[in-house]
């Protein structure tokens, strides 16, 4: 969109994110739900919709949404409803879909989002429904198969109300949701799985008006920059179409990430095409007070507490607390580590540039990293005591990120300790001070940026080994006689 476009419209914008519940079994039956499998092997009566079967409803997966309901500062309703949403879709066996319409499981709720200042986001609500199967496309001379396996999974879709005003906002809320949810542990959030699935509406109106012209749905969005990329590319194309005094109809639009566009698949839908109504085979959802009660109180420390306590607990910078908070393991280890160190700051500099380096070279997680925050307290307790240089400290840290030992050990082994003793050093500093009698003369007429090629020769001269601040003093104070 050109500049003056953006100055005259500004997007609004709706998302719709399904997300998969992390559970072992179907919503209504018990079937796996596990990636991957043969085609159509892990179907049942139940999620093939037979004649005579009768869905059960998955408890786990209830108290799961109602833990994202609840992580997202929703209303849990003591009392929710199951309906049938009727639509002909080859992926859908039983012509109509599970899922919750106007008694949904929660309501209300936001989250907050920086942008580049903190913006509320409203969440309109949170509903369960089941998964429908897949189309594969394009298979067999360029026919259409499908695969049942996902049908009847568990998901909660998050709808919130349009409250996004550009696609960088909607990226910016779906970073934030996807750290909620897997702090809130309800979810793998694996896109590439199909885990989260994001669905955006949107549509134009004046800068700062009060309504919009008509909402298209873009569906297709793999990714979060592609949803970013999509809705940059249908409010383009929305401003264009206004700007010639023309229309935009309300449809459904499929984004081809290759071709970076989209293109029509279907006219837009409203809810009473879905034919809803109540359904008849799955009771109400009960919960007590008490149970939701229970549920809210083991919630975990949700992302923005945790960032705003990790600068205030640490006295960390803004940055490292962002980072460091982004993941509830890494900020979990990184608490352990500071705990038994003492020093925060030290503790945040050697988790963000060491630990997270070596883990982001081999793509693994911090659950995987092969030594405990202990040993690594341990380790930089040795260098801020001075016991071993941060050069060395470095060198230590790879060896234990590759063999498991502890850093004394290494330290040990490798002859890495500082000398502290004087006499040592001294020796060292005689040594350079008699091997570059002209840059001693330098320094001495006044040329102060000798010194540091002289301490580098010293530092040579010990094999690294050689107390930097003692020997700093040292061969400065020969230097000045």
């Amino acid at each position: 969109m050109s500049d003056a476009a953006h100055a005259r419209h500004e997007a609004v914008i709706g998302l719709e994110i399904h997300v998969q519940l992390r559970t072992r079994t179907k919503l209504f039956c018990g079937d796996t739900v596990a990636f991957g499998g043969a085609p159509n092997t892990r179907v049942c009566p139940v999620c093939l919709g037979l004649p005579g079967a009768l869905p059960v409803v998955n408890a786990l997966a209830v108290e799961l949404a109602v833990r994202t309901a609840l992580g997202l500062g929703c209303t849990v309703h003591e009392t929710s409803r199951f309906a049938r949403k009727h639509y002909f879709y080859p992926d859908l066996p039983k012509g109509y879909q599970i899922t919750q319409h106007d008694e949904p499981i929660a309501t209300g709720g936001s989250l907050d989002i920086r942008r580049p200042g903190e913006r509320r986001i409203r969440i309109r609500r949170v509903h369960l429904e089941e998964d429908a199967g897949r189309s594969l496309h394009d298979r067999f001379d360029g026919c259409t198969a499908v695969d049942l396996n996902r049908a009847g999974v568990p998901l909660v879709e998050i709808v919130t109300e349009p409250d996004l005003r550009s696609p960088a906002e909607a990226r910016a809320f779906l970073d934030r949701l996807k750290q909620t949810l897997q702090y809130l542990d309800v979810s793998d959030c694996d896109m590439e799985k199909g885990s989260l699935r994001v669905d955006a509406n949107i549509s134009i109106r004046a800068s700062g008006g009060a309504s919009s012209g008509a909402r298209t749905e873009l569906k297709n969005l793999n990714s979060f920059s592609s949803v970013e990329r999509a809705l940059e590319w249908e409010t383009a194309r929305q401003a264009r179409a206004v700007g010639k005094g023309g229309v935009v109809e309300p449809e459904t639009l499929l984004w081809d990430a290759d071709r970076g566009e989209a293109r029509s698949m279907r006219s837009k839908e409203s809810g009473s095409d879905y034919r809803y109504f109540p359904e008849p085979d799955v009771p109400p959802v009960s919960l007590s007070a008490d149970l939701i009660a229970s549920i809210a109180a083991a919630l975990p420390e949700m992302p923005a507490a945790k960032e705003s306590r990790l600068r205030a607990s640490y006295g960390l910078p803004a940055g490292d607390a962002s980072v460091l908070s982004a993941d509830r393991h890494l900020a979990d280890w990184f608490e352990a580590v500071a705990q038994q160190t003492g020093d925060g700051k030290a503790s945040s500099n050697w988790v963000l540039t060491h630990v997270l380096g070596w883990l982001n070279q081999r793509g693994l997680s911090i659950n995987e990293i092969p030594f405990t925050p202990a040993r690594l307290a341990e380790l930089i307790g040795l260098v801020l005591d001075g016991t071993i240089s941060v050069t060395a400290g470095r060198s230590v840290f790879r060896e234990m990120a590759e063999s498991g030992k502890n850093a004394r050990d290494i330290v040990a082994a490798r002859g890495l300790a500082q000398v502290r003793d004087d006499e040592q050093i001294e020796v060292w500093v005689d040594t350079v001070v008699a091997r570059y009698p002209d840059e001693v003369m330098r320094y001495r007429a006044g040329a102060a940026q000798v010194f540091g090629f002289l301490m580098g020769r010293l530092m040579k001269e010990s094999a690294g080994t050689a107390d930097p601040r003692r020997a700093s003093e040292l061969l400065r104070r020969r230097l000045d006689e």
